[in-house]
């Protein structure tokens, strides 16, 4: 394992380009992802569906697919620059969209299948697609889509263009177009946690911090069975299950169907897969179930990555004792990629709750209002330092003004807090943070110690306005199966976060829900919660003062 300082004094980018089959100057996405692995029937994807069917499909596989597809896809006007977009769920052909619209130099957007017609409707007028590819599935949304470009259709009905049989017309050999490596190749939608989802678009340069990601943080080896629970119609998915593996000629895993406990354990025991990645709320519903997870999956895992959320220190501490496996946290944005990790494949201290240390090719720093560098022990905002961070590739939204730069800072919009050891700890989203009675408060930490309470399954922290305190802390919390609600099960869980944090860091209140509200990339979105707190708080005061 190399030192994790080390491998940041050493790094050049140069270096690290040099992984890359192409120059920075010509690149083609579908080459780094694809042909540059084929030729001797290497596995690219191992695939399964709901009903427990399943196969691989090779990397000579896929450029054959994707060169017929590309050849489709040129015959309906795309070219170079142009976007396709992918509304699928994790099946072959998602994957040889993908490779096909990058081999023309087109630019790639996913569609997350759960998205109803208006959102799609929204990404495809930002995105101007000259194509969408879908399903059978998910075809009848479409319908509701105005404006809506050409559509090909998997298992496509009569009155629709399948998209087998326009590969078996297509003529098989396309010839790769290669772009600098500021080309975008990725349109990227923001997951929308506090305000409407915003365009951006990924340059090629982007696949060389995507390797480093797999490499250093996941621990990526080459006889590792890797899969990545995240799907590929959102960031995480599509740079760290298709873009980041494939682009270092590792296989990948889709699954097809709903997660679930079972599922997951089939998966990995059948598939052998023993370098996973996902969520903490994915990681929560495991735990949550208990032994019917981790008796088959014991001793199985290698490493465990989590990305998303902040990685509560319960679901730590249940990985290592339940299943003898190291879970660690990684922090990244949709703009950035990942950029903040516990790596597995870097020897650092890891700090408790710290969402880790900086990805080497970046310098992660912690600001205040002033955008001044702020010292150990001080909150601020995390912000990336553009001119001393190589592997930095977001340069803006497309077609929007954006308040997130100031001078060489990216401002990331959380709050986090820079440890004594040089790692980095996450507080909460700035609009998250609570203040009460003086002091402030980070909703993580407050959410994290109820979810160490047996009965707690989830837990979502807001400040709700209150005229003594400011804010006073209200829980909105899942309990377990077969757990009722009450006013002594309240009180217990303010005493024992009371007993975990400090005095003034409780919840005064607490309400008993059964879900929370999320994005669809499974991100708490506690404004919501805080916008219906202010909003009963108004109507209450309507009703008194017409009394």
């Amino acid at each position: 394992m190399r030192d994790y300082a080390e491998a940041v004094h050493s790094f050049n980018y140069s270096g690290a380009a040099a992984a890359l089959h192409g120059s920075l100057g010509a690149l083609n996405a579908c080459v780094e992802c694809c042909d540059r692995h084929a030729g001797n029937d290497k596995t690219a994807l191992l695939w399964e569906d709901r009903d427990g069917n399943s196969g691989r499909v090779s990397f000579d596989q896929l450029q054959g697919r994707a060169a017929r597809l590309a050849n489709v896809l040129k015959g309906r006007g795309v070219g170079p620059g142009d976007r396709v977009a992918g509304l699928m769920p994790r099946i072959p052909e998602l994957l040889v969209t993908i490779l096909a619209t990058w081999r023309l130099g087109a630019v790639y957007q996913p569609l997350f299948t759960a998205f109803g017609p208006k959102a799609i409707e929204h990404r495809l007028e930002q995105s101007a697609a000259r194509v969408v590819v879908t399903d059978s599935h998910n075809r009848a949304k479409l319908d509701e889509v105005t404006g809506c470009p050409s559509i090909i259709t998997v298992h496509a009905a009569d009155a629709d263009e399948d998209f087998q049989q326009l590969l078996d017309a297509a003529d098989p050999v396309c010839a790769p177009v290669l772009l600098s490596a500021d080309a975008p190749f990725l349109l990227m939608f923001t997951s929308g946690t506090t305000g409407p989802a915003k365009p951006l678009q990924v340059p090629l340069r982007a696949i060389v911090a995507f390797q480093g990601y797999m490499r250093d943080a996941i621990g990526l080896r080459p006889e590792d069975n890797f899969w990545n629970l995240a799907d590929p119609g959102w960031a995480y998915g599509l740079y760290y299950a298709v873009t980041g593996p494939l682009s270092l000629g590792h296989a990948t895993t889709f699954y097809d169907g709903p997660f679930s406990v079972d599922s997951c354990a089939r998966i990995i025991a059948k598939h052998g897969i023993d370098n996973l990645a996902g969520s903490p709320t994915a990681f929560r519903l495991l735990i949550a179930a208990g032994a019917e997870f981790s008796a088959p999956v014991k001793g199985r895992l290698r490493v465990v990555s989590s990305a998303g959320e902040p990685l509560n220190p319960e679901v730590i501490r249940w990985f290592a004792d339940e299943l003898g496996v190291t879970i660690h946290d990684h922090y990244g944005q949709t703009e950035l990629g990942m950029v903040l990790c516990n790596h597995h494949a870097l020897a650092h201290p890891v700090h408790p709750g710290s969402a880790g240390f900086a990805i080497p090719g970046h310098r992660i720093v912690v600001l205040d209002e002033q955008a001044n560098e702020l010292p150990a022990g001080v909150p601020g905002i995390l912000a990336v330092d553009r001119e001393q961070s190589p592997l930095c590739w977001f340069a803006g939204y497309q077609g929007l003004p954006t308040k997130s730069f100031i001078g060489k800072y990216y401002l990331s919009g959380d709050t986090v807090e820079l440890n004594d050891n040089g790692s980095i700890s996450f507080v909460g989203r700035s609009d998250d943070v609570i203040t009460t009675s003086g002091y402030r408060v980070g909703p993580f930490d407050v959410e994290s110690a109820l979810i160490e309470h047996p009965a707690v399954i989830e837990a979502a922290v807001i400040g709700k306005p209150d005229p003594q305190r400011t804010e006073l802390i209200k829980a909105f919390v899942v309990l377990a199966a077969g757990i009722q609600g009450s006013a002594a099960l309240e009180e217990a869980l303010r005493q024992h976060v009371r007993q975990r944090l400090y005095a003034h860091a409780y919840p005064r209140e607490i309400e008993f829900v059964s879900d929370l509200p999320k994005t669809p990339s499974g991100k708490l979105q506690r404004f919501i919660l805080r916008n219906q707190e202010i909003a009963k708080q108004q109507a209450a005061l309507a009703v008194s003062a017409s009394a």
